[in-house]
């Protein structure tokens, strides 16, 4: 169980099939650093192009296809201590005619306290006032290298949203946008993604090849103005393992959930994705009868919205684990566990 200090030199703005930049082993801890959303590093310099540039890839010794890879949000916190927002709520939330379409859009330039755990918007001559926010750091793009057939879908999906998908093209087909998200993990936005937090993805290739970017100081549900406060990141992630376990769409736990996630368009088809995920997890881990699931699951899920301002949304399950209390869960099995 090694620790390895890696500062990247170079950044990805697709996931797919890659060079992986440092190998690691189950158990390890990786301290590493990333960009913000527009390429700025920790003194605000524009060192890479702007679209969620990636740190990575990592390459994790003995995962593979069917596998699920297990990472440990150990510590995400920013680098530095200024941050940026957009300021128009994204018209695929509005009702139109829109209230803001008179508007064109502005930045809003943010101070952050990392000691106070405040971020403080400065005052300018399209935003008057000055705006404290509490500071919720969380990582707003990450995943695993997809398959084939899911880069395909998924860029076709970016094609008819309007995105062009030149990252396909410059790839040969082997990796996708950081624009978009799947099965794989990507750019699903949600807030929960922050430290303490347990994200379980679903191997499709050898080592996994995980990448990690996007860091926002602070969001709410959803996205809706098509950033958090984006500002780089320090990030501490340790990973495991567990071998011969296959799942379908990226999993989540925390201190008070369990959480499981959908990404698609529209964004009844991702909820469907994190509800028949939520209904698979409880199944394999509490062995209960269909209807049981179902009960517990109609008196005790939660829902929250990732992002509806990517090319796919992002919906969330979530069950609270006092629910669980009384339920035992099924060990794992000594050669399945990571």
């Amino acid at each position: 169980m090694a620790t390895y200090q890696f500062q990247p030199t170079h950044y990805f703005t697709a996931i797919g099939d890659y060079p992986p930049v440092l190998r690691i082993a189950p158990g390890d801890t990786v301290i590493t650093s990333t960009v913000d959303a527009a390429g700025g590093d920790q003194h605000g310099k524009h060192i890479t192009p702007g679209g969620n540039p990636q740190t990575g890839p990592f390459f994790v010794e003995g995962a593979n296809p069917g596998d699920t890879l297990i990472i440990h949000l150990d510590r995400l916190s920013p680098s530095r201590s200024t941050g940026l927002t957009r300021t128009i709520i994204s018209r695929q939330v509005f009702d139109p005619p829109s209230a803001q379409t008179h508007l064109r859009e502005a930045i809003a330039d943010w101070d952050l306290d990392v000691t106070r755990g405040i971020g403080t918007m400065r005052p300018s001559a399209v935003i008057p006032h000055s705006l404290a926010v509490p500071l919720a750091p969380m990582l707003g793009c990450f995943g695993v290298a997809p398959t084939r057939s899911q880069i395909v879908s998924g860029t076709a999906l970016l094609i008819r949203r309007r995105r062009w998908p030149r990252h396909f093209f410059a790839s040969g087909g082997r990796a996708i946008s950081t624009a978009t998200s799947g099965p794989y993990g990507g750019n699903m936005d949600y807030r929960g993604f922050g430290p303490g937090t347990t994200i379980y993805l679903p191997v499709f290739t050898s080592g996994a090849l995980l990448f990690l970017g996007d860091g926002h100081a602070a969001q709410g549900d959803g996205e809706i103005l098509g950033t958090g406060i984006e500002t780089s990141f320090e990030v501490q992630f340790t990973v495991d393992l567990h071998k011969g376990h296959r799942i379908g769409w990226p999993r989540g736990e925390n201190a008070q959930y369990l959480f499981t996630v959908g990404n698609a368009y529209p964004l009844q088809v991702a909820l469907r994705h994190a509800t028949t995920e939520m209904y698979l997890w409880l199944q394999e881990q509490y062995q209960l009868d269909p209807r049981t699931i179902s009960v517990l699951m109609g008196m005790g899920v939660e829902y929250e919205v990732g992002n509806v301002y990517n090319p796919a949304y992002t919906m969330i399950c979530k069950l609270p684990k006092h629910i669980l209390a009384d339920l035992a869960p099924t060990p794992l099995s000594p050669d399945t566990e990571g």
